[in-house]
């Protein structure tokens, strides 16, 4: 599991200074952005033009194929969230959950210690710029079911099968 060193806070990147690649999937395409550091973005079903690639770009891209292909669990790039402290909180919290396992938006609200805050956390969640990398499909509504995703719910169904995990 990554470690939270390697979910970068800082404030700014010029937007002009981002390198795109496309991964082809059975759901559809993935489009990862990069600056020359860190992943700082992730489309699902999106195909933006390629433009270059860089050494995070190459290792991204490598690892979201061996994620597909079954043969990666974990991922070890290095991400950049731009995003307020709550998002952030939620979103680190999130990044714990392993491959194959989910936890709901209450269990995220009560693991930062935000008891009842389960709506604002699927806010949180919902908002994740680096779906995948942070695996925010990993988590449910009450009760097992798959509430919502960021992403579409046919991508989150899609990535919960991938993993085996079952829900109502």
């Amino acid at each position: 599991m990554k470690t939270l060193r390697s979910i970068s806070r800082l404030k700014s990147y010029r937007a002009g200074a981002l390198n795109y690649g496309v991964l082809e999937t059975p759901a559809g395409p993935v489009s990862v952005g990069t600056d020359r550091e860190y992943v700082v973005e992730v489309q699902l079903g999106r195909r933006r033009p390629a433009n270059g690639t860089n050494p995070v770009l190459r290792r991204a891209m490598r690892q979201l194929r061996e994620y597909f292909d079954a043969r990666r669990r974990v991922f070890d790039v290095p991400l950049r969230l731009e995003t307020t402290g709550f998002t952030s909180k939620v979103l680190e919290t999130v990044d714990e959950v392993p491959f194959g396992e989910t936890v709901s938006y209450g269990a995220v609200a009560s693991a930062i210690r935000k008891p009842g805050a389960a709506r604002a956390v699927g806010g949180a969640v919902g908002r994740n710029p680096l779906p995948i990398f942070i695996p925010c499909h990993r988590v449910l509504a009450a009760h097992g079911r798959l509430g919502g995703f960021g992403g579409g719910l046919r991508w989150k169904r899609f990535l919960l099968r991938h993993e085996g995990v079952e829900w109502k």
